[in-house]
């Protein structure tokens, strides 16, 4: 029953005031069995009332207005949570048996959301592809663990290389990417199936050996599988998310996931700076975000003159694309 402790600091410069900057986060961590959350403070900057609601996918949303002028505006989540591990499916069942329940719920709300496909040019070259890995006799379970481990062996994990604008088309193309590349890749493949897929967000958290995206936000997959429910799939690092997997929302794609998004009113360039920290609740104590920043701060341009990690970039794209209200 590991314990963890997570900060995500988001952090708005300008070089003038601005004001009425109306955001939108999802930075609260999804409870249940398998994750319980211990701690969760929010620290805003000028400590604007935050409203939540739950959106349709069952995510909790928060919501809230700066109003006053400022420069600055930081937003500082601090989260403890302890896991308990997932047990695996038992995949006893026939396996004529459970293509056919999956066959039954392909109608069904929530699972039409999960089985529709985006659109996709490289559909012709990935199906004969997917009808070759997976084997006729084999489970839905059986086949989400055949192709994660595809696309844990065909794409290359390289960061900088894609943005959360690359589309699938490019991905396919490209044969690289970062965690939500391969979550997207991977989805597909669950979907031509009939499996229902969704993406989840959330952070990945030492396992002491060493992981792909770990101490940083991640993404995975989840696959819904005949008699059991969502089962966790990371392709980034071939295995079945579990216990080292902290999970903030799931959605069709990343946009439903999307950590901030928001509005102001101003004309001020600006300057973005992330951070995130994950460690073991016993281990030392976090650092403060200005050590952090001091590494991480890059203004906000058209053409970065270097390559940064995937969840930079989205925050980059969500600011080029804020409103700019006179």
């Amino acid at each position: 029953m590991p314990e963890f402790k997570i900060q995500h600091v988001t952090k708005y410069s300008y070089d003038s005031l601005v004001r009425d900057s109306a955001n939108s986060i999802i930075l609260y961590p999804i409870a249940d069995i398998y994750q319980e959350v211990l701690k969760h403070e929010l620290d805003i900057t000028g400590h604007p009332q935050i409203d939540t609601y739950v959106d349709y996918y069952g995510n909790e949303v928060g919501s809230f207005t700066y109003s006053e002028p400022h420069n600055l505006l930081v937003i500082n989540s601090i989260l403890s949570v302890s896991t308990h591990p997932r047990p695996l499916p038992v995949d006893d069942a026939p396996s004529v048996t459970q293509w056919d329940e999956l066959f039954n719920i392909k109608y069904i709300v929530p699972y039409i959301d999960f089985l529709k496909q985006e659109y996709f040019e490289g559909l012709s070259e990935l199906t004969p592809i997917v009808n070759t890995v997976r084997q006729s006799n084999d489970t839905p379970y059986q086949t989400a663990l055949k192709f994660t481990e595809y696309v844990y062996k065909n794409f290359e994990y390289i960061k900088g290389v894609t943005t959360v604008e690359t589309t699938l088309d490019e991905i396919w193309q490209l044969k690289a990417g970062v965690c939500q590349d391969f979550a997207h890749i991977l989805m597909v493949m669950l979907r031509l199936v009939g499996i229902p897929a969704r993406y989840v967000s959330g952070y990945i958290c030492p396992n002491r050996d060493g992981m792909r995206g770990e101490g940083a936000t991640h993404a995975w997959a989840e696959a819904y599988l005949p008699g059991y429910g969502w089962l966790g799939l990371d392709p980034t690092n071939n295995c079945i998310a579990n216990e080292n997997h902290i999970r903030l929302a799931v959605g069709r794609n990343f946009s439903d996931c999307s950590p901030v998004k928001g509005v102001y009113k101003g004309s001020a360039k600006h300057i973005l700076t992330v951070s995130v920290s994950v460690g073991y609740e016993d281990e030392s104590p976090l650092p403060h975000p200005d050590e952090v920043f001091a590494a991480t701060t890059f203004p906000v341009v058209e053409k970065p003159t270097q390559p940064r990690n995937s969840y930079e970039r989205y925050m980059e794209i969500i600011q080029q694309q804020q409103q700019q209200q006179q």
